[in-house]
């Protein structure tokens, strides 16, 4: 490591001032080098933010030899766009060399991508969409509190990025929790991308972070390293349930006479005129022709850090039999399965489970969980996109993190935020209630009917949904022992348990949820009716009336949306005759994804689909499945059309 910094010194000495200053030179040229050779990149803010960049690193706990040490500081780069200033340091720091940064940068394959991402040695959190890094930060600071570690979080910031609403959820919720862990470091350079900040839009920061009761501190000239070094010692040091912020007086481009203060250099990197004219400014040779050539070779990828989950054990308790006849929201049977995970991991000297909810705890039925493990809920009011970014930082510390509110609030309306926890190799549960028509009278504002769609859109989530208070029981329980991003989804209504033939529970003792299978709760030649979730009553009810006609109709549970049983489908396929029902849009669900099965391995069957056609609207959750043709009669009706 090139330079370890004392925080209990009053200042730094004249000796590490002169490293610091020879550290940002070479860190300068690299930033000015690495954009040019990409010809793209953002040079501007890198420059402006580097003296603090370097300082951070320099005091920290972090060892490049040990990237995934477990007593480390985290730095979240919720600027990822400055990714040149955080290799340039990084580098520095010993992480990897200035070879690998300047031969890989913005080339496909290499591990050096244009916004920060944690396949870089040193690097935690994938960022890059301003205004999600700070509940990033929040979930690390809050949960080594949970866990009672003594680990610090930095988080870097812009101050453009101020303008997002998000960032002020994280702020009030930092606060509440006391997160005296947390330093937040905003380079206020008074530029964005379109002009200063003032003419974009006009803002207080410090008075953002004072009136929420923030320790703010502002630095007149951000490159004084020392006045950095001491602001920032205190900070780390201080236990008084005060979360600190050190809005940073910076300026553009710093240390390039012709770039400073000018907006364009935000995001454009040098020509080659401009390139030659830095470095002279600098004092180093132009070397992009050396560079040019060497990034002519095979790309590098040596430095990749892989991915690896937090090993967590976790004891999935006693499962809870409903008996047939039950009549019980799925819900209520999320809360107790949940409590019945806290009871079996959480102690006061030990959480494994955690809980958040934004002012829905008695709908999402978290209550039981709440009274049993307070150290672990989290309250973080009406603040969703806030919520479901900090749940992704919650879990990479391998705390198992069910986040949980209504079906319109979990999905559609932070889609992206879920979107950066997929990319991020998160853990969330996202368990939603009230999904689909099922929520009746709310109206078609808080029916659901797109979370099967978005999150198909992912590419490392799973979705799941229960058929009723067992299949709700087992899969709450089995997303616990897993790893991995999830989505479980439920209606608000209370459903009965499903039986088999013989009248008793489908889902019993035996019964073990598996990822990617599905459920034959009937077997038939006929025709096969493909389902889920809370439309699974009425398919029963069409299965009973079928029965009675004479027609021997299979139903099969598809509890696994994602990933789906493929070769279920292709079982189904063989009666000739398949329907999906599904209490979901009808182009974007299980249709679709059944459709594309059958089509795909040329299966040419009767095939239709029955789901959500229209928005629905408010009324009883019966009338409305009625008057999409999701009830009992007219799913019988089509299914005999279709034998017809």
């Amino acid at each position: 490591m090139t330079l370890q910094l004392t925080m209990q010194s009053s200042e730094l000495s004249s000796e590490e001032l002169s490293t610091l200053k020879a550290m940002r030179q070479r860190c300068a040229k690299n930033i000015l080098l690495s954009t040019s050779l990409a010809g793209s990149g953002h040079p501007g803010g890198s420059l402006s933010t580097l003296d603090n960049l370097l300082v951070t690193y320099g005091c920290i706990k972090h060892d490049s030899k040990q990237p995934e040490l477990e007593e480390r500081d985290r730095v979240i780069m919720s600027i990822g766009h400055v990714s040149p200033g955080v290799y340039s340091t990084l580098a520095e720091y010993g992480y990897f060399t200035e070879e690998d940064f300047l031969t890989g940068f913005r080339r496909t394959g290499s591990g050096f991508p244009g916004h920060v991402e944690r396949i870089v040695p040193g690097v935690e959190w994938d960022t890059g969409n301003l205004g999600q890094g700070l509940s990033t930060a929040v979930g690390l600071a809050h949960g080594f509190k949970i866990q009672k570690k003594n680990n610090q979080v930095i988080v870097f910031m812009g101050d453009g990025e101020h303008q997002k609403g998000q960032i002020v959820e994280a702020i009030r919720y930092a606060s509440k929790y006391k997160l005296d862990n947390l330093i937040v470091v905003v380079d206020r350079n008074h530029l964005q991308i379109c002009g200063t900040t003032e003419e974009v839009m006009p803002q207080s920061i410090r008075s953002l972070y004072s009136t929420n009761n923030w320790d703010v501190h502002y630095l007149e000239d951000g490159h004084d390293c020392n006045a950095y070094f001491q602001t920032f010692s205190r900070a780390y040091q201080k236990q008084d349930g005060v979360p600190t912020v050190i809005v940073s007086r910076t300026t553009m481009s710093k240390g390039i006479s012709f770039m400073e203060n000018i907006p364009k250099y935000h995001g454009s990197p040098l020509d080659r005129e401009s390139l030659a004219k830095a470095m002279a400014e600098l004092g180093f040779e132009d070397e992009f022709d050396k560079w040019s050539t060497l990034r002519r070779n095979p790309v590098g990828t040596k430095t990749i850090q892989q991915y690896r989950a937090p090993v967590v054990s976790v004891n999935k308790g006693e499962p809870i039999l409903y008996e047939a006849g039950t009549m019980l929201d799925n819900r209520s049977a999320y809360g107790n399965a949940l409590l019945g995970l806290a009871e079996a991991n959480n102690s006061d000297n030990k959480m494994v489970v955690a809980g958040i909810s934004c002012d829905l705890e008695g709908s999402v039925k978290m209550g039981g969980f709440h009274k049993h493990s307070p150290q672990a809920y989290m309250e973080a009011g009406i603040q969703e996109h806030h919520a479901a970014t900090m749940a992704g930082g919650l879990s990479s510390l391998g705390l198992v993190t069910f986040f949980s509110t209504f079906g319109v609030f979990a999905v559609s309306e932070v889609y992206n935020q879920n979107r950066l926890n997929d990319f991020n190799h998160a853990s969330v549960k996202v368990v939603a209630t009230h999904v689909g028509l099922d929520v009746g009278e709310d109206g078609p504002t808080h029916q659901c009917v797109d979370y099967l769609g978005l999150f198909r859109n992912y590419f490392r989530s799973s979705v799941f949904m229960p058929a009723d208070p067992n299949q709700t029981d087992r899969i709450i329980r089995f997303i616990a022992k897993e790893p991995g991003n999830v989505f479980v989804g439920m209606g608000r209504s209370k459903t009965p348990v499903i039986t088999k033939e013989d009248g008793t529970p489908f889902f019993d003792t035996s019964y073990e949820f598996q990822a990617g299978k599905g459920d034959w709760i009937r077997k038939g030649s006929d025709a096969t009716i493909i389902t889920y979730g809370a439309v699974v009553p009425a398919v029963m009810e069409a299965w009973e009336i079928l029965r009675q006609k004479g027609h021997s109709v299979a139903v099969l549970n598809m509890g696994s949306l994602l990933p789906v049983d493929r070769e279920a489908v292709l079982t189904a396929a063989d009666t000739g005759v398949v329907l999906t029902v599904e209490d979901h849009h009808v182009e974007t669900g299980l249709g679709s994804i059944v459709g594309t099965i059958l089509a795909e391995a040329g299966m040419g069957i009767r095939f239709q689909r029955s789901g959500v056609v229209q928005y629905g609207g408010s009324g009883k959750p019966a009338e409305l499945y009625a008057s999409q043709g999701l009830d009992g009669k007219s799913i019988a009706t089509k299914v005999e059309g279709m034998l017809a």
